[in-house]
């Protein structure tokens, strides 16, 4: 039996894809190791197993919580990870493998690091490069230089912290994308490392995908969060109203927190009666809400994977997908990918006049959704975290 410490920020009351790797990798672990859970804060574990199914055993689990309490610390901690890492390392010295879930993170010893974000690398140059910002120039390019210098060479060597980059360029380490996107777009930035791209997994296993389904149902299911571009997959389907004639329903599920961005998905639904916003749903809720329709659609374009591109093919949806990101890997055809709302709006027109080109696109669908079946991620698993265990 090895002690195995695995490192996530926290469960929160709204679930998303990057909290199912952690739980998998738990409840596979436990079957023969000690496993520490190393979180940021407390939070809802339990919840989160309940509500994915997940099966955990919490009396055999360790937590751990290692984000500074003091409010102070917290927001130097956020720029600088000191405090967590000098957690993570007094835990690590007693574990056998070290794994985060969030990226990567020092440990103190070479570890295993999921990718699950491109946007939270602790890397302000990097995030630029995700988001194509424009490049600094004169006075603003100075001052980031410096304050690169200043935490590269100054502050991370004074509080023994390494960066992503030094992360990065140690061999020792083991990198997992999680897309051949990602790992792409890392190593147009960072250079070559030692990379082995895994996918995540999609726990969500719809058992009604024979039930009758309306032709004319678009669906969209996820946070409700300004990258997500939900304002234009409302626009791409006000466009395919427009082209076919056809009455259109745009049902968007998703936590409605009263946030700046829900206000003005409100605003929307309110002028337009076909556009339904239905609240966040889970289990038979949300699978009755998926099955129900024929499309679906994606529209944030760096996405590191896309969990609800999975979610939408394993329930027999058709999704349409821009034509960059780690989605366009998911459904793996050149048919449902566009470069603008208006060629998404003409995928759309077509797959609703075009009965032959329709069932075409359904078949391949099913087949690809094969791929991301919980059964087939969980032998991936397995046979991954049996040969990290051997190497250890």
């Amino acid at each position: 039996m090895k002690r195995v410490l695995i490192y996530f920020t926290q469960f929160r009351r709204v679930l998303g894809g990057s909290d199912f790797l952690p739980l998998t990798m738990i409840a596979e672990l436990q079957k023969e190791h000690e496993v520490t859970l190393a979180l940021d804060r407390e939070s809802e574990f339990g919840m989160a197993s309940e509500q994915t199914g997940i099966s955990i055993d919490l009396s055999r689990l360790k937590l751990e919580y290692i984000k500074p309490q003091s409010q102070f610390l917290g927001r130097l901690d956020a720029i600088i990870p000191f405090y967590r890492t000098r957690r993570l390392k007094r835990l690590a010295k007693n574990a056998d493998v070290c794994i985060s879930t969030v990226n990567m993170f020092d440990f103190g010893k070479p570890a295993h690091h999921f990718i699950y974000l491109l946007r939270h690398f602790g890397d302000n140059a990097f995030n630029d490069f995700v988001m194509h910002a424009p490049p600094k120039r004169g006075f603003k390019l100075l001052i980031r230089k410096l304050r690169t210098m200043l935490a590269e060479y100054v502050l991370r060597p004074l509080l023994n912290v390494r960066s992503t980059r030094r992360i990065l360029a140690d061999r020792r380490e083991h990198i997992y994308p999680n897309s051949r996107y990602v790992e792409n777009v890392m190593k147009d930035f960072y250079g070559p490392f030692n990379s082995t791209v895994f996918y995540p997994p999609t726990v969500f296993e719809p058992v009604k995908i024979d039930a009758p389904r309306k032709l004319t149902r678009i669906v969209y299911i996820g946070r409700l969060f300004p990258e997500k571009r939900i304002m234009e997959i409302i626009r791409i389907v006000e466009q395919a109203r427009s082209l076919t004639g056809l009455d259109l329903e745009m049902h968007i599920a998703g936590n409605l927190d009263p946030t700046p961005y829900v206000e003005e998905l409100k605003r929307s639904a309110a002028e337009k009666t076909w556009v339904k916003l239905v609240g966040a749903l889970y289990g038979k809720e949300k699978e009755d809400f998926l099955v129900t329709a024929t499309f679906a659609i994606h529209a944030e374009r760096d996405e590191a994977f896309g969990i609800s591109v999975a979610e939408y093919l394993k329930a027999g949806l058709i999704p349409l997908v821009p034509d960059e990101g780690g989605t366009l890997e998911i459904v793996d055809n050149p048919e449902l990918t566009y470069g603008t709302c208006e060629e998404a709006a003409q995928i759309l027109a077509r797959l609703l006049q075009d009965k032959a080109f329709l069932d075409k696109q359904s078949c391949l669908c099913q087949k690809r959704a094969r791929a991301f079946s919980l059964a087939s991620y969980m032998e991936s698993q397995r046979r991954l975290l049996a040969r990290i265990m051997a190497d250890e």
